[in-house]
C-alpha cells in the first residue's frame, strides 16, 4: 500500500472527477506551487497509483450501441480454467469490464455492442471456443443511472 497525505488524496481526487486539468490549474486547486504538485503527481504516477487518463466518451452521441452485464459460471472451477477464461475475455473489445466474483456467480462481465445481435454473436463466438462457459445469464441495460464516478477516497481511507 502507498501511504498517502492530505495533499496527496486532494491531487487524486481531483485528478478523479478532472483527469484533463493542467499542472498549473491541479497545483492551484491543491494550494501547492508547480514543482511539488508535479513531483506528487510524477511519485503518484510511478507508483501505480494513478494508471493513466481517458475520456469519459458520450456513445449515445456517436454510434448506436448496448450495454449488456453477463453473469457468468464455468464448467470447472480448476486454476486453469479460470486462466482460460480470463485470457480469452482479453481478445474482445467489446467485454470492456470483467470482474471474478465470489458466491454463486464466477464472473461479471460488462459488454458493449452495436446491438443485440453483435451482443450475441459474441456470446455464441465465447461458447465454440470451448472456454469453460458453462452458464450465463444477460442483463440489457435500459437506461444509465449512475456511472463512472470517481472512488469515494475519503471514506475508503478515513480510520475509524
Amino acid at each position: 500500500m502507498v501511504k498517502l497525505d492530505d495533499r496527496d488524496l486532494q491531487i487524486l481526487q481531483v485528478l478523479a472527477r478532472e483527469g484533463r486539468i493542467s499542472k498549473a490549474e491541479l497545483a492551484q486547486r491543491v494550494n501547492l506551487t508547480a514543482t511539488p504538485c508535479w513531483e506528487r503527481l510524477k511519485r503518484l504516477e510511478q507508483a501505480g497509483v494513478v494508471r493513466g487518463y481517458a475520456a469519459d466518451i458520450a456513445l449515445a452521441k456517436i454510434a448506436p450501441h448496448v450495454t449488456v452485464f453477463v453473469t457468468a459460471e464455468l464448467e470447472s472451477h480448476r486454476a486453469e480454467r479460470f486462466q482460460i477464461f480470463e485470457q480469452a475475455v482479453q481478445r474482445y473489445p467489446e467485454i470492456v469490464g470483467c470482474w471474478a466474483l465470489g458466491g454463486g456467480w464466477d464472473y461479471l462481465l460488462q459488454i458493449v455492442t452495436r446491438d443485440i445481435d453483435s451482443y450475441q454473436r459474441l456470446v455464441d463466438d465465447l461458447l465454440e471456443r470451448k472456454i469453460g462457459l458453462a452458464r450465463y445469464v444477460t442483463y440489457v441495460v435500459t437506461k444509465p443511472v449512475k456511472s463512472g464516478a470517481p472512488p469515494p477516497l475519503e471514506a475508503l481511507l478515513a480510520e475509524d
